[in-house]
């Protein structure tokens, strides 16, 4: 399935159904009266979280969507049915703009969350809402209320626990494929991840989203290589995995490149929890590793990790670190929450 994180949908509910005029002629039954039912109201137009997306694909075939109109009001007090209303299926995720791609209307971020994107018009009433001592006999009826029309931006932000960073051919498809099922791509050329890929880690019993960026060059934040339009999908992270590979010849170098295009981003990104990685540490020998760590080390401020996606040297170690920050982070998050809770009686 191709990734499509961006796509511009044009939506229409489905305008109200007309009240009828109608008087009730029956033989015997004089001054039978109004008897025009109301019309329908219009189909709403919904967003629905659905399990088992990951990409907007669908909207690049299908941009445009129009709810049903309400079904007309009918003589003998015979109100027209509701229009049927349209569903758009998303990932979970996704977040809606308004046509000036600036204005955040919606985040849908769990599964099965819907959000009323554009309500049906409501139906028009019929001639026999509108009698009334001093009108038995009204000969009017109102029109069904028009839908709502309007166009939005759908962009998707994966939602993992934790996101691989690092520059091209760093060695983060191949980890990925070596710690979970995912199956990136992988080559060696830069470049080879176009997409970012999700891959379902388990590590002692517990399992946690993995999310692998295409690589970041120097520049990135301008559009240089792919840019930096994939860092979107790291922002829900709670912790970053950030490989350097081991084949480079200035790691330090290669690691304040990445930290540079990060920060250039923005939206905190470069406050998330970090781990550094010097990766594919099994094609050095002891004395390149000894010093291309401590030469990372000394340029991150902090421990270095060795490991070698390959050989799965020192893979569950890392994969643990990573699992203690996740879980750290979401008790730090429920304390917090339960400290802001206000007190209630019940």
């Amino acid at each position: 399935m191709k990734f499509l994180d961006s796509a511009k949908v044009h939506v229409r509910s489905g305008d109200g159904g007309a009240g009828a005029v109608s008087f009730r002629r029956e033989k015997y039954i004089p001054l039978g009266g109004p008897d025009g039912g109301d019309g329908g109201r219009g189909g709403d137009v919904w967003l629905e979280v659905t399990p088992g997306l990951n990409t907007l694909i669908d909207f690049r075939y299908q941009q445009h969507f129009k709810a049903k109109t309400g079904t007309h009001g009918m003589g003998r007090n015979r109100h027209g049915a509701k229009g049927e209303d349209i569903v758009l299926r998303v990932p979970q995720g996704t977040q809606i703009y308004a046509e000036d791609d600036e204005t955040l209307i919606a985040d849908l971020t769990e599964n099965g969350q819907r959000f009323l994107l554009a309500k049906g018009g409501n139906g028009g009433f019929g001639n026999a809402y509108f009698k009334s001592a001093t009108n038995q006999a009204p000969r009017h009826a109102n029109p069904g209320q028009p839908g709502v029309e309007l166009s939005v931006w759908l962009r998707l932000k994966l939602i993992a626990d934790a996101g691989l960073i690092g520059m091209p051919n760093a060695g983060k498809s191949t980890f990925l494929a070596s710690v979970s099922a995912a199956k990136p791509k992988i080559a060696d050329y830069p470049f080879t991840t176009l997409h970012p890929n999700l891959g379902v880690v388990g590590i002692d019993g517990n399992e946690f989203v993995l999310a692998d960026i295409p690589g970041l060059i120097e520049g990135a934040h301008k559009g240089v290589g792919i840019g930096d339009r994939f860092l979107g999908h790291v922002e829900r992270t709670r912790i970053l995995l950030h490989l350097v590979a081991g084949t480079q010849e200035d790691v330090a170098q290669a690691y304040h490149t990445v930290r540079r295009e990060i920060e250039a981003y923005g939206e905190d990104l470069a406050e998330r929890a970090e781990i550094v990685a010097l990766s594919m540490v099994d094609t050095l020998n002891a004395e390149e590793r000894a010093e291309k760590s401590a030469e990372l080390g000394q340029a991150c401020g902090q421990q270095v990790y060795e490991v070698s996606a390959v050989s799965r040297e020192g893979v569950d170690t890392v994969l643990r670190a990573l699992w203690k920050e996740i879980t750290d982070y979401k008790q730090a998050k429920v304390a917090a929450e339960a400290e802001n809770k206000a007190w209630s009686p019940l």
